[in-house]
């Protein structure tokens, strides 16, 4: 027997069901679970059940509840995590924290200049982008390349570009203006005021402060035509070279054999289909289920972590490379196997063939480093050859293979510090 609830209100658009259930609990002071009782069946939601109980007719929750969508969406398409969208936008929604399952291209809410980015602390102050609106540029042609390319190639181009972005802000010490680690820097210390750190520090924000120049990489990396450029023998790599340099502000830039990823793409990566997300949200276990996925527990410790630690020398390029934003990409599905997670970071950004010795004195050591890195031959790619634009996803023939690379433990930093 199930009762209607006396106060009403509308689900927001792709809000999850948990959440939904928690904010109609909050609303007439109930515990979520005994909510939950009423409207699921057989330990899973049911719609007919759900629409009794909200007083809200069944077309309204299929167009909003994300697990109740009919037809079904490309899951692939959208994050398997739910999150907090536009604060204003969800102002109209009582309860409490609306959470939503948003796509992987949802970064910036564009109405109301307020940065999104991908999942973080749900308390965390989304901060307004009126002082930086070239964040909110990218957005409208982050959504002009999905047009154009298609949710596979954006997906893999944009997360690629910030994996770039990251080893650079880590590696590339320059004053110049027009270089793009000056825009981050700027950036971060609107985003992540100095002396602030410990109260405004969010990996969030940090993909902000790169996403402009992510989304620009995108434009490249995304495209047949470039593809098969860096793909190319020398000559059509030096042309991938200069116009990469010159979207990163460094005219001068080569490929190099260590410390760049953009090499390491070149070399393994630019020549096969785009990379899938790991997982989906129709794939857990919680789906339709009476709860989500939840941050790690440990969440609050290593946010003030990073918080120190971007306080001591104001570069984020670790943040980025350490947030499961981007583990896709950094463990492709051919990527050897490292029994350490860093082992798997640093592979993104060295190449395999054409290596100098490895360096023994102070000269072999700046010689290894400025090491220029080019493929002699064009590489030879079916996939390159046929493929056409909207790029599709590719579809594993096989379970993704569990990844042997993983974080640290607590005992292993000293020892592997002092190798």
């Amino acid at each position: 027997m199930v009762s209607r609830l006396p106060i009403t209100t509308r689900p927001a658009q792709h809000e999850i069901a948990v959440s939904y259930l928690a904010r109609l609990a909050a609303l007439h002071d109930l515990p979520t679970d005994e909510l939950w009782r009423q409207v699921n069946h057989t330990r899973r939601l049911d719609p007919d059940l759900l629409a009794v109980v909200a007083d809200q007719p069944r077309a309204r929750l299929n167009r909003a509840i994300v697990e109740l969508l009919d037809p079904e969406p490309d899951w692939r398409a959208l994050r398997h995590e739910p999150q907090r969208g536009c604060h204003r936008c969800n102002a109209r929604h009582p309860g409490g924290p609306v959470l939503q399952l948003l796509a992987h291209h949802d970064y910036v809410c564009t109405r109301h200049r307020i940065w999104i980015g991908p999942p973080d602390h749900t308390d965390h102050p989304q901060p307004h982008l009126d002082a930086l609106p070239e964040i909110v540029t990218a957005q409208h042609r982050h959504r002009r390349l999905l047009h154009r390319l298609g949710p596979a190639a954006t997906y893999d181009a944009v997360l690629t570009g910030f994996l770039i972005c990251a080893h650079r802000w880590n590696t590339t010490h320059t004053t110049r203006d027009s270089d793009a680690t000056y825009h981050w820097r700027r950036r971060a210390e609107l985003l992540i005021p100095p002396g602030t750190e410990t109260t405004t520090f969010s990996a969030s924000r940090i993909f902000a402060a790169v996403y402009p120049e992510a989304v620009t990489l995108a434009e490249l990396l995304g495209s047949l035509h470039w593809r098969r450029l860096a793909a190319g023998g020398p000559g059509d790599q030096a042309v991938f070279a200069a116009e990469i340099g010159r979207r990163l502000g460094d005219p001068d830039y080569i490929p190099l054999v260590v410390q760049d990823p953009i090499a390491h793409w070149m070399e393994h990566d630019c020549w096969r289909p785009p990379s899938p997300p790991n997982t989906t949200y129709r794939a857990l276990k919680t789906f339709a289920g009476p709860t989500h996925p939840k941050p790690a527990h440990n969440a609050d410790t290593r946010r003030h972590d990073n918080a120190t630690w971007f306080t001591r020398h104001r570069r984020g390029g670790d943040t980025l490379l350490h947030h499961r934003t981007l583990n896709p990409i950094i463990i492709r599905d051919w990527s050897p196997r490292m029994e350490l997670f860093a082992g798997a970071l640093t592979n993104t950004a060295t190449t395999r063939t054409h290596q100098p010795p490895r360096p023994r004195s102070g000269p072999e050591q700046r010689a290894y480093l400025t090491a220029a890195w080019t493929r002699p031959e064009p590489v030879a790619s079916p996939w390159l050859d046929t493929a056409t634009e909207p790029l599709s996803w590719h579809e594993r023939t096989e379970p993704r293979p569990a990844p042997a690379a993983r974080p640290y433990l607590p005992h292993e930093r000293p020892r592997v510090g002092r190798r």
